[in-house]
């Protein structure tokens, strides 16, 4: 037998490493499983408060295409009164901004905030120029808004997230809601290295800040601050609220408000999560990973070094590690199949390389607990037949993190070597389908009581009575608890669709001719109007994706819907068809 000494001769300095990154790995695993047996989740649930008034940023770069879909769902999903969004768009960026100059018109909620200069910048650039056009909403309408909570654009924002956030200002400066992707099927990788991560980030590594008095990064979204904490940060930084040179303003936030004193906690999962779609190519990944490294591992190292208690430096440690450890980790891979290989073919003799051995063992039963830990994370939020997956998705999430590391390291040498800035790293965004948003909305019976259109009690003896297959609101109309407009003015608010009736005189003739007849009444949609590259239709039916996916088939144009009551609609068809 031969040993293939350029593999096994890596082993040992390899294994060195990969031994000295995987103990605060097991450490932190111990702490976490003596905290959980404890019976402490990090957070106490603080009592139900009156609204504070809430302010919703959303910063934009080249986002048209989602936009409009996350604030008509939002705006009908959030189980919460007084709150108003305020969306950041760049002058050099036409098509957002008539998007969001469009949703300003249609909602009282909604607010464009346009930045003085060209995109793009940094996020945290357009966050602070959102944050000064708030001020000036504030002084013209006479108001003051309590809190700020920051999104992005592709967010599906829980039901009852500004409720959580509320109530736990009243004992923090900054609040953060989990944050977690959307499920996506068994063969979607790297969106499943998205599920695994944050799985494990979320129900663990977040806990365990708090718990070890740590700060709490900003997950860029989800996040909640108190008009105080965030006057802190204007007074001692010249009324920057996010720093505007940092590609991960949300992680400086975090560790800005903690050096201040200012109270922050972590909402434990098992309420309202913020939930998105994350990218699901490679590139894409890579991309917005190598952002991450470079703000949080390196912008951070170099602004803050290493000071603060031995919780601070732990996390430090850990947030930093990969800039080392994901490169590794991949290598680590690597030599693993070629090991298995030579392994395999004869050509080495363990039994030669005794202190390689044990120490491949070692490091092996070490790999095995840190997906064990996964696993049981991403089985916990996703189900176990997802998790299955892990291990494959862990070979997945070394390639990506290595690369995005690398590019991380030469994008950040390569702007301080020239004295460039760093710009937003964007990647593309994509919002759910009609049909994933079902299970977020409001139910209509809710929606109609809190409305003031039924009676709790009515609602719930309509409720009992209420024939299998029957929707709730047609078997409402056919009670007499509701009118037919009134139904539709609910719909309305729960679909965040524009309802009411529909005059001949605002149909254009022409237009009602660009679907076919088949088209109208199988699908009972009617085409009426074209403005500013966007088809306006009229149905009695809620839209679905199967609706607009037969529409789509006869035009490129952006689709508007409009709900009329089925008497409306039918009176419409007669005339003009």
């Amino acid at each position: 037998m031969t040993v293939d000494w350029p593999v096994w001769g890596l082993f040992l300095p390899l294994g060195i490493l990969i031994l000295l990154s995987s103990l605060d790995d097991l450490f932190l695993d111990a702490y976490f499983v003596v905290h959980w047996l404890r019976g402490k989740d990090g957070s106490e649930r603080a009592a139900a408060l009156p609204e504070k008034r809430i302010a919703i940023f959303v910063p934009l770069w080249k986002e048209s295409a989602v936009i409009v879909g996350m604030v008509e769902h939002n705006l009908s999903a959030i189980r919460y009164r007084d709150y108003e969004f305020f969306i950041g768009a760049y002058p050099n960026d036409e098509p957002t901004l008539e998007a969001v100059r469009d949703l300003e018109e249609r909602y009282a909620r909604v607010h464009l905030a346009v930045c003085p200069h060209d995109g793009p910048t940094s996020k945290a650039d357009c966050l602070n120029w959102i944050y000064q056009n708030m001020l000036l909403y504030e002084e013209k309408q006479a108001i003051s808004f309590d809190i700020v909570v920051t999104h992005d654009a592709e967010d599906l924002i829980h039901p009852e997230a500004l409720d959580s956030i509320n109530r736990e200002t009243e004992r923090f400066g900054m609040v953060q809601i989990p944050v977690l992707p959307l499920p996506t099927p068994l063969g979607s990788w790297v969106h499943g290295v998205y599920c695994d991560e944050f799985a494990e980030w979320q129900l663990k590594d977040m806990p365990m800040r708090v718990a070890m008095g740590s700060f709490v990064p900003s997950n860029g979204v989800g996040t909640g601050y108190t008009r105080d904490a965030l006057d802190q940060l204007a007074t001692v930084d010249h009324n920057l609220i996010f720093e505007p040179g940092c590609l991960t303003e949300d992680y400086e936030n975090g560790l800005r408000l903690h050096h201040l004193g200012v109270p922050q906690t972590f909402i434990p999962i098992g309420g309202a999560a913020t939930r998105e779609y994350f990218p699901r190519s490679l590139r894409g990944a890579i991309r917005q990973r190598t952002r991450w490294v470079t703000g949080i591992a390196l912008q951070s190292w170099a602004r803050h070094g290493w000071r603060g208690g031995r919780a601070q430096k732990f996390w430090f440690w850990r947030d930093r590690k990969g800039l080392l450890g994901n490169p590794i980790g991949l290598l680590a891979n690597l030599l693993f199949v070629a090991g298995l290989v030579c392994w395999a073919s004869g050509r080495v003799v363990m039994g030669q390389h005794m202190m390689s051995r044990q120490l491949l063992w070692v490091t092996a039963g070490l790999q095995v607990e840190r997906l064990a830990v996964r696993f049981v994370c991403t089985a916990r939020l996703y189900g176990i037949g997802f998790a299955l997956g892990v291990p494959v998705r862990a070979f997945v999430a070394n390639y990506i993190n290595a690369v995005s590391t690398i590019r991380a390291l030469w994008v950040y040498s390569s702007a301080r070597l020239h004295g460039q800035p760093l710009v937003w790293l964007k990647t593309e965004h994509a919002y759910p389908s009609r049909n994933a948003l079902a299970g977020h909305r409001r139910r209509l019976g809710e929606v109609l009581a809190g409305s003031g259109y039924i009676s709790d009690d009515a609602l719930a003896s309509a409720l009992g009575a209420q024939p299998a297959g029957v929707r709730l609101g047609r078997f409402l109309v056919e009670r007499g608890e509701i009118t037919e407009e009134e139904l539709y003015e609910a719909l309305s608010l729960q679909q965040s669709v524009p309802a009411g009736e529909l005059a001949p005189d605002r149909v254009d003739g022409l237009v009602t001719r660009l679907l076919p007849r088949w088209v109208v009444r199988d699908w009972r949609i009617l085409p009426y109007q074209i403005s500013s590259g966007n088809l306006f239709l009229a149905s009695p039916e809620v839209p679905s994706d199967e609706m607009t996916r037969a529409v789509r088939g006869f035009t490129r144009l952006s689709l508007r819907f409009r709900l009329v009551t089925p008497a409306n609609f039918e009176s419409l068809v007669r005339q003009l068809l």
